[in-house]
């Protein structure tokens, strides 16, 4: 179930599935990178205004699932109008400044997106644009992501699987929000 918190902008309603903070792991495979399987935080919140704030922070798992450094860190701002076009801000740590447009799917919390602009600094790794799918299901976050450098044509490199983080403050919420239990107690799972 999507909770909607009452403060959300209504503008935002459509990406209310992507609010909380989601941890889970991966597999990266690029040419000329390293392949590895990646551990990753990310969060999704909001103030009232009309965007959502997006961080996400992964790094390089080894063999037994233990931290072995940072991979990527990236954060930026979603927003989607009223036709359910979504447009995303994005800072990555490499020196990536991206601009990525795309669309809710109909009747499916799932957002195909694409990059429109990419600036890069002169510190960064060749990167010319991507795309990227992210989709709710069964209660957790998925993604896939491809890259494109001027080398390499638009392939996979990431996806990742996961799972809402619930924290003291989540379930005190759930707590305010419990139907009272009938008297027998067994009426409650009826």
């Amino acid at each position: 179930m999507i909770e909607i918190p009452s403060d959300l902008n209504p503008a935002l309603v459509p990406l209310a599935f992507l609010l909380g903070r989601w941890e889970g792991a991966g597999v990266s495979d690029f040419p000329g990178a390293e392949k590895c399987n990646f551990g990753q935080a990310v969060t999704f919140t909001h103030d009232g205004r009309d965007f959502l704030e997006y961080v996400s922070h992964s790094w390089v798992l080894d063999k037994d699932g233990n931290k072995v450094r940072p991979l990527e860190t990236e954060s930026g701002y979603w927003r989607v109008d009223k036709d359910r076009k979504v447009e995303v801000v994005m800072v990555r740590d490499q020196g990536i400044v991206e601009v990525w447009y795309g669309e809710l799917a109909d009747q499916k919390p799932q957002i195909d997106l694409a990059t429109d602009a990419v600036a890069r600094t002169a510190a960064s790794g060749p990167y010319s644009g991507g795309k990227r799918l992210y989709g709710y299901v069964k209660g957790d976050l998925m993604w896939v992501g491809e890259k494109a450098t001027p080398e390499v044509e638009l392939r996979p490199y990431m996806s990742a699987h996961l799972k809402k983080v619930v924290t003291p403050e989540d379930v005190a919420n759930m707590a305010r929000n419990l139907p009272e239990l009938p008297d027998d107690g067994i009426a409650f799972f009826r």
